[in-house]
């Protein structure tokens, strides 16, 4: 019997300690998920922080997965949810204020054609809702709320699915980003390395 699966994006970020190798390992560890394969890793860019401008630049990336699938969208979202808080948990995340630094962040982007609001589960709450208590009671979002809005996602994302269109959104994945582009700027994101599927590394993007 053929096992069901359901496609997923992940953005991953950091900004301490060395981020770039954060990241190697953050998506060695997500494609060593139980029953997850991974499908497509984005360029890694670094970004300009949000919110808190007095921090290090971020390095972000988005990688496309196959993930199991019950076929309950719900029961999907939060396992997978729960997977992701663990591995935050296990590369040293703290809790924190919001937009300040992370030595590891990752979203649920979109999963399938999932269009949901729930209340959390225990192991699927952010680690930060100690620092900030409204966080508890903070509702699971897919596609996340804040995905269409932020250039540090979106130019990751085009890379991988760029005529995608999530649930909701109305336009696609390249479309948000060229709308996002043009309120950002060019200067919020630069891709500093691509993806080597062989070595399972970043390789410099060379200076032009």
């Amino acid at each position: 019997m053929t096992e069901r699966s359901v496609r997923a994006y992940v953005g991953l970020g950091a900004n301490l300690g060395d981020p770039e190798e954060t990241l190697v390992r953050a998506v060695a560890s997500l494609a060593a998920l139980p029953g997850v394969r991974l499908r497509g890793v984005s360029r890694l860019y670094a970004t300009k922080p949000v919110g808190e401008p007095d921090q290090p630049e971020f390095r972000n990336a988005v990688a496309a997965i196959d993930a199991p699938s019950s076929g309950h969208p719900a029961t999907d979202a939060l396992a997978l949810l729960r997977d992701l808080k663990g591995l935050e948990r296990a590369f040293g995340r703290r809790p924190g204020k919001r937009w300040g630094p992370r030595e590891l962040d990752l979203d649920l982007l979109v999963l399938g054609r999932t269009h949901l609001a729930m209340e959390r589960s225990v192991g699927t709450r952010s680690i930060d809702a100690d620092a900030e208590p409204a966080k508890a009671a903070k509702l699971l979002v897919v596609p996340h709320p804040e995905a269409r809005r932020r250039l540090f996602v979106l130019a990751p994302m085009a890379d991988l699915a760029p005529g995608l269109v999530p649930p909701g959104w109305g336009e696609t994945v390249a479309t948000a980003r060229r709308h996002q582009l043009e309120r950002e700027g060019a200067d919020a994101v630069r891709p500093i390395a691509t993806w080597d599927e062989v070595a399972r590394r970043w390789r410099a993007v060379q200076p032009r």
